[in-house]
């Protein structure tokens, strides 16, 4: 059996809406994400952090959920992180897209069943929304994090242009604008939006 982890990545976050302390801006983000990653059926959840954010990913952590503290954001050292855990595939995904469906994150996995990358872009751009691999990775990955990524970046460093499937995009919230893309209709994101909300 194929074992998979969705990993949340907390990436820095520059902004928070008017009046509200941006520590608690980038907690609610990561909170929806992690939520949302523990109730994905056929995965296993984890967060990847940088080792000043430690005491964020574990604050939001369920029981048992890996931390994978990392020396860089970059998909190279998340994936080595969770190939070191025992796991056959791996997807990063961003903490700032607090509404994103699960469906997605299932579709970013896909194309895995016959390609060694997947890459899903930031919508509107830059910047992706998530990548997933086959573990081990690819020799070829290049050092790309979520926020300076691009599908066209990781697909010039394939040796060959199928090697890297794409899936649909999301959007992520890296400014003010961002907050009108929101969707009440859209379940999940309850802590984004009781904070919004206040």
């Amino acid at each position: 059996m194929t074992r998979r982890v969705v990993i949340a990545v907390l990436g820095p976050v520059t902004w928070s809406p008017p009046g509200v302390d941006p520590a608690t801006w980038r907690a609610a983000f990561a909170e929806d994400v992690v939520d949302l990653l523990a109730t994905l059926n056929e995965v296993e959840p984890a967060i990847a952090a940088l080792a000043a954010d430690r005491a964020l990913a574990e604050s939001v952590a369920w029981p048992s959920m890996p931390v994978y503290e990392v020396p860089d954001l970059t998909a190279g050292a998340i994936f080595a992180a969770a190939a070191k855990d025992g796991f056959d595939q791996a997807a990063a995904v961003a903490a700032d897209a607090p509404d994103v469906p699960g469906l997605l994150l299932g579709k970013l996995l896909r194309p895995l069943t016959t390609r060694p990358i997947a890459v899903a872009p930031a919508d509107p751009g830059p910047g992706l929304l998530g990548m997933a691999a086959r573990l081990p990775a690819p020799d070829w990955l290049p050092a790309v994090d979520l926020d300076g990524g691009s599908i066209a970046g990781v697909r010039s460093a394939a040796p060959h242009l199928p090697d890297v499937g794409s899936s649909p995009g999301w959007r992520r919230l890296r400014g003010p604008a961002d907050l009108a893309t929101l969707d009440p209709a859209v379940e999940g994101w309850e802590t984004t939006r009781a904070l919004l909300s206040a």
